[in-house]
């Protein structure tokens, strides 16, 4: 679908760049990424993927919103404390973007129900905090041949890394093939 004047209001800065262009812009307004979790590291990245104009937008996150978690976890605010964290984080995104759609999931990204809701996107977002919600990512990215943004921190520490092994690179099991032991690594 073709940007509509708005769109291409809100879009102008964005698209007067080469590299992106209003063609490049479409294509983000076309596109579609899952997001697991709305906490530290999926709460950043979903304002930015929302400002961009990502067409649809998909969030799963069982977990509600946290006082104590409020100084990193940017997308939800005071008046949400006690929500779903999805709800507050829906709330915020259609603040920053009217545009965008924004899809709820129930429940916990797991290897049961991985593959169905990937299928739905063109690409993932990992901004988990636990081994087991990693390797679903990883396996679901592999075998449907998607896209897999992945991102951890630790205290002042953090990374973000790209895996497209159906573009010819590694996958998060090439770096780490099986999940460590219980309390081997911090949390």
């Amino acid at each position: 679908m073709p940007l509509t004047p708005l769109e291409a209001n809100r879009y102008l800065r964005q698209t007067m760049l080469a590299e992106l262009g209003e063609a490049g812009q479409e294509r983000l307004k076309n596109s579609s990424i899952l997001c697991i979790g709305s906490g530290g590291l999926g709460s950043p990245a979903l304002l930015y993927l929302a400002a961009a104009g990502v067409g649809t937008i998909g969030i799963i996150d069982p977990d509600r919103v946290d006082l104590s978690n409020l100084h990193r976890q940017i997308v939800h605010d005071t008046d949400r404390v006690g929500t779903s964290k999805m709800e507050s984080a829906k709330a915020r995104l259609h603040q920053v973007n009217p545009h965008v759609k924004i899809v709820l999931h129930e429940g916990r990204f797991e290897p049961d129900n991985c593959l169905d809701l990937l299928n739905l996107y063109d690409a993932i977002l990992d901004g988990s905090d636990n081994f087991p919600t990693r390797f679903a990512a990883n396996d679901a990215a592999f075998f449907l041949k998607k896209p897999l943004i992945h991102g951890a921190i630790f205290q002042f520490e953090g990374q973000v890394t790209v895996f497209a092994p159906h573009l010819g690179g590694p996958c998060y099991r090439c770096l780490l093939p099986e999940p460590p032991p219980d309390g081997a690594v911090p949390t």
